[in-house]
Formats: C-alpha cells, sequence, structure tokens
C-alpha cells in the first residue's frame, strides 16, 4: 500500500465496505495508524472525534457458544448480565480472538458488523441510534467509516438494548 503525499493511504475495498456500497450507504473512509491494544480511545484520538461516537464491534457467545455481535460506544462497557437478561440467554461473554476471527472473518481489532463471514444476530445500545453520526470499524485494522447509525439496524437487523456500563 504506496502512501500518497501527506498522511492517509489509499484503502483497499472489504466486505465491510463492498457491503455498504452494494446497500447504498453513504460512507468517509477514516484510516488512522492501527496501535496495538489501543482501542477506541487511540482511534478517536488520532481521527480527532469523540471516544462517544467511536462505536465498538464486540463478538460474544450464549451459553450455548452461539455467536452474536454487541455495537457498543467506545467509551463505554457492556454489562453481560444486563445483555444476557434482554436477549433471553442465560449467560453473554466474549469470544477469544480465534473464535471471533472464525465467525466473522475479521481481526481482533478489525472487526466490522459489516461483511461478516457468518450472520450473526446484533444487538446495538439504544443510544448509539440518537447519534447523528457513528465511526465504525471498516473492516480491517486501522480504518474507521463514518455513516449513519441507523443503517446498522437496516442493513444488520441490530436490535437496540440497553446494557452500557462506564469503563472503569
Amino acid at each position: 500500500m504506496a502512501k500518497k503525499e501527506g498522511k492517509t493511504a489509499h484503502v483497499s475495498e472489504t466486505p465491510a465496505t463492498q457491503m455498504l456500497k452494494a446497500h447504498q450507504v453513504e460512507f468517509t473512509g477514516h484510516p488512522y495508524e492501527y496501535v496495538e491494544h489501543g482501542g477506541t480511545a487511540e482511534s478517536a484520538r488520532q481521527l480527532g472525534l469523540d471516544e462517544h461516537q467511536v462505536v465498538k464491534t464486540l463478538v460474544m457467545q450464549d451459553q450455548d457458544a452461539k455467536p452474536l455481535i454487541v455495537l457498543m460506544h467506545g467509551d463505554r462497557k457492556v454489562s453481560t448480565k444486563n445483555l444476557a437478561r434482554q436477549i433471553g440467554a442465560k449467560s453473554v461473554e466474549p469470544c477469544t480472538p480465534e473464535v471471533a476471527h472464525r465467525h466473522s472473518g475479521y481481526l481482533v481489532g478489525g472487526t466490522s458488523p459489516f461483511g461478516t463471514r457468518r450472520d450473526m444476530p446484533v444487538y446495538i445500545e439504544e443510544s448509539i441510534l440518537a447519534l447523528p453520526r457513528i465511526a465504525i470499524n471498516g473492516g480491517r485494522r486501522g480504518y474507521l467509516v463514518q455513516i449513519d447509525p441507523r443503517a446498522c439496524v437496516r442493513l444488520l437487523g441490530a436490535q437496540p438494548v440497553q446494557c452500557a456500563l462506564l469503563q472503569e
């Protein structure tokens, strides 16, 4: 990937951007320098965004190891107890990075809810839908796309839940 003049490099298509284009979802791409374990705080800092508007894509599983995706504000964490209660599961826990990759087709740190390898139910923190735009992973480490959050409901059938907790 050759760098252009300045800081931004060309970003090739991903399954996520292909899906967004196929469904005519308007988005803007925002490459940044991926930092291992930097999380949404690092991407928000580099791109000059509010971390609350940077949405992380979390691959989790229920008690039967059935995978699901949770979309959460970057500055919040998921109450797995509240989530399980709302979706009718006994328990919910994060998948290991290897299992998450197997289900989604994406590396941890580059997971998008769009264009996943396997169809999974998607749950979105309800307050995300009140934001005018969100930045969410575009299908590779170091690449976010800004979209209307309602596209998550339209394209993915994302179901609103209330399971956000403040980060400690």
